[in-house]
């Protein structure tokens, strides 16, 4: 678990994901020598700060966002949402700007109407314009681990294991999901126009529900806010099935992820779901069972062989 601490700990929320990209490149760099097949990788122009790893001969790709949600600082100490964050007074947040590191607490503003907006405090002003995220606190017990940015950076763990051992598919290290996306299109596009590759599973992670929980196995959503296509789900579903991994359907009617983008592309792109449930979503203690992780890496490794 230390690789997913150490993804926790990085500075990179949507639109400012550059020191994620750095520290993937460099990870793939000084590891690919001992994966099974050395990928080609995509950067840098063309690409912005999203990441394309190509394995042999791919039909399968895996999308993974290295963003996270976060905080911006606006004016007279003022501070909007990046994505959808839970406020939750008291919370430590940290960055940096042109004073240096910054640790300071974000607090909830009430007006004469009743509507709420967020303010930090600090010892010192802080520039405005500059993004602010959660502070790391990991925790991991026998049964599960604790921290902020599981969701995303759980998947992008996943997505790091399932390279060790994979053979032919495609890795993509996307930006921008917790605000709205904008990376997916063109990295569909390239795939798609380059390798025929046109369908994909989405690495992420979902939520603890009444019918979603807690040691359950990998969750395999059927439909979140998008639908996508039955036939392609009935078949993750068959594999799954194949494979003895412990899995747990998910139906929702909100949320989304990358495979929203992807099904609003130009390109005919079937998308699945995949991932393991966290309690505590958009938090700063966001916590998933260690099991369902197992689970989740599992099955993406026998999927993407099986593709």
């Amino acid at each position: 678990m230390e690789l997913l601490k150490e993804l926790c700990g990085i500075h990179a929320p949507s639109g400012n994901e550059i020191k994620m990209t750095d520290f993937l490149l460099n990870y793939i760099e000084k590891n690919k020598s001992s994966w099974k097949v050395r990928p080609e990788i995509f950067s840098g122009d063309g690409f912005q700060d999203c990441i394309m790893l190509k394995f042999g001969k791919p039909t399968t790709a895996i999308f993974a966002h290295i963003d996270s949600i976060g905080f911006t600082v606006k004016y007279n100490k003022e501070i909007v949402k990046i994505g959808g964050p839970r406020t939750i007074e008291g919370t430590k947040l940290v960055g940096k700007d042109s004073k240096g590191d910054i640790e300071c607490e974000l607090i909830i503003i009430e007006d004469e109407k009743g509507r709420e907006h967020y303010e930090y405090v600090c010892d010192r002003e802080i520039d405005r314009g500059t993004d602010l995220v959660f502070k790391r606190e990991f925790i991991e017990t026998d049964s599960h681990v604790q921290s902020c940015y599981m969701d995303n950076r759980l998947g992008v763990w996943n997505a790091l294991q399932v390279a060790e051992t994979l053979e032919n598919g495609v890795i993509c290290f996307s930006c921008w999901e917790e605000h709205g996306g904008g990376s997916v299109g063109y990295l569909a596009k390239h795939m798609f126009e380059n390798w025929g590759v046109k369908q994909a599973l989405i690495s992420d992670i979902t939520w603890i529900t009444e019918g979603v929980v807690d040691g359950g196995g990998v969750a395999i959503s059927t439909r979140d806010s998008g639908i996508p296509r039955r036939s392609y789900i009935n078949r993750i579903r068959a594999l799954a099935e194949e494979s003895g991994v412990s899995y747990q359907l998910e139906v929702e009617n909100a949320g989304g992820s990358d495979g929203n983008a992807l099904q609003k592309s130009p390109y005919p792109f079937d998308w699945c779901f995949i991932g393991a449930a966290e309690h505590n979503v958009h938090s700063p203690t966001e916590k998933v069972n260690k099991a369902d992780i197992v689970e989740m890496v599992k099955l993406y490794e026998y999927l993407m062989r099986k593709l």
